[in-house]
């Protein structure tokens, strides 16, 4: 049994799915140091300021590095969970693994580009106006910014949903109980779901006209709606199916 594997390793910090990941793997390890550097690409200056006027320029951008280092810690922390739950170390998963850290440091100057544009336009916090105005030379460049991003924030969900599925695949061997197994599968919908928003956002931003591409990206609002909807219908399935696992190990400890 899978249990008897992996022993005193097979108890989560998640209430209702057990956790298969035993000691940190060479991946895990390998994964976190990845996304530490790409956090240190994202520091607003890589030089110690020099005069007070060079701080207050530094300590604008801190905004937008703040909303780049929580989505990076977001897409860590969804690795984190899956590698926790499955531990999977095969050549596929693997491979998937080497692609999402591929894209999350490609991706990690364009975030940070589209982040200090998008904080400077609105609040002038990021960098002096004369910057702000060479990024974008034309509005022309706005739906291709938009296209950018949207293309690794479908790639990250996209890889997250065949890392699941995957999983999902593996049910058996995994030995994932009917809410595990439930949940795995729910996990593939909702990512699917998050990579099918950011298409739209592409695809909006190269309908709008050029001026008003950058509204595009309100779109993104939608993953709180799916997420919203996933929780209330998805998630019942799930809590349904606890309930009747319970019930059924109840009635066995009643014989």
């Amino acid at each position: 049994m899978l249990h008897d594997r992996i022993g005193t390793q097979l108890v989560p910090p998640e209430p209702h799915f057990r956790w298969r990941g035993g000691e940190i793997t060479r991946l895990e390890g390998f994964t976190d140091a990845v996304f530490a550097f790409a956090v240190t690409l994202l520091v607003v200056s890589l030089e110690v300021p020099h005069t007070f006027a060079e701080l207050i320029v530094v300590m604008k951008g801190f905004v937008a590095f703040a909303i780049c280092f929580t989505i990076l810690v977001q897409v860590w922390y969804y690795h984190y969970i899956f590698s926790r739950r499955y531990g999977l170390q095969t050549t596929y998963t693997v491979a998937l693994n080497a692609a999402l850290l591929f894209v999350v440091l490609f991706y990690v100057y364009p975030l940070k580009f589209l982040f200090t544009l998008v904080v400077g336009g609105l609040t002038g916090l990021t960098v002096p106006k004369e910057q702000l105005d060479r990024m974008v030379a034309s509005q022309s460049q706005i739906p291709l910014l938009m296209v950018i991003y949207s293309v690794g924030v479908m790639a990250v969900f996209a890889l997250f949903a065949l890392l699941y599925r995957y999983a999902y695949k593996m049910r058996k061997e995994l030995e994932l109980n009917e809410y595990e197994a439930l949940s795995t599968r729910n996990a593939v919908i909702q990512h699917s779901g998050y990579a099918l928003v950011a298409i739209i956002v592409a695809i909006v931003a190269m309908l709008l006209p050029e001026r008003h591409a950058g509204l595009a990206g309100l779109l993104f609002c939608l993953n709180g709606v799916w997420g919203w909807i996933v929780g209330s219908v998805l998630g019942k399935r799930e809590r349904l199916a606890l309930q009747r696992m319970n019930a059924r190990q109840a009635a066995a400890d009643g014989n």
